[in-house]
């Protein structure tokens, strides 16, 4: 496998037409993306079998990603023991115990200390910890206004969009269809609710994955010639507390976790 060192090194290979194919908006994006490990070369539907070839490292591009990720989280880590944990409870919708803050994410505590470290009942990776770091230090403080968007409709959403929708919501819809209690195992496990329709969903539920992050999924079921849906939507503040890559970084997380889940009962 070809060791790429910069996004321009993938571009050269790609066919640069922009088609929009692998779900992102340039090849230059598809690029970084690959160089990222979040994509691999053969991603790409418009490339000799030979070339894609050039990028096949097995499971190395999500040992990459998580690598990254675990650089991120240590960063951040760094960041937290320089501030007043107790003086960002009330903006992040969290309490102060023993000392650590407290943040309840869909239903379970994950407790932050004064040297970053996070604790939690449920299993921790960092497609949830870096978010919930994040969201520690820069969250703004806004509640929900009860206003749901989509990904796109959200400052810079139109570039990550693409990709949240081929990992996010292609893959929760894929489980919803498969496992029609999925919603049910939600709502219980997770301390989601019901929520009265909206946009003409079959279900529609609401969880909290940080306190002032809430998340509408919306699932339409197959009917007649129309195929099933499902939608992830936002509350308009959500940017207010994380930035669009790591509200997609949460939603992964999220959505894997809910996957595992599925496939345990299923």
């Amino acid at each position: 496998m070809v060791q790429f060192k910069t996004p321009l090194e993938i571009y050269k290979l790609l066919p640069r037409s922009n088609c929009r194919q692998c779900y992102l908006p340039s090849c230059l994006a598809f690029a970084t993306a690959v160089l990222k490990g979040e994509k691999r070369l053969a991603d790409c539907p418009c490339l000799p079998a030979e070339t894609a070839a050039l990028g096949d490292g097995g499971n190395g591009g999500r040992a990459s990603m998580d690598r990254n990720m675990e650089e991120v989280f240590q960063r951040l880590q760094g960041e937290i023991a320089a501030i007043d944990l107790a003086g960002r409870a009330s903006a992040v919708g969290g309490r102060m115990v023993e000392g650590r803050l407290a943040v309840t994410c869909l239903g379970k505590d994950f407790l932050v200390g004064p040297d970053g470290t996070v604790t939690s009942e449920c299993h921790l990776n960092p497609w949830v910890t870096v978010p919930l770091l994040r969201y520690v230090l820069a969250s703004t403080g806004v509640a929900p206004v009860g206003q749901w968007v989509s990904m796109r409709e959200l400052a810079d959403g139109p570039t990550w969009n693409p990709l949240f929708v081929q990992r996010c919501e292609a893959v929760l819809q894929r489980l919803a269809d498969a496992q029609p209690h999925l919603f049910a195992d939600l709502v219980g496990m997770f301390s989601g609710r019901r929520a009265a329709p909206v946009f003409d969903a079959d279900i529609a539920i609401i969880l909290a994955p940080l306190p002032k992050v809430p998340v509408l999924i919306c699932h339409w079921r197959a009917e007649d010639d129309l195929e099933s849906r499902l939608g992830i939507f936002f509350d308009r503040t959500a940017d207010c507390h994380l930035g669009v890559e790591l509200l997609h970084t949460l939603g992964v997380g999220m959505v894997t976790m809910f996957a595992r889940i599925g496939h345990l009962h299923g």
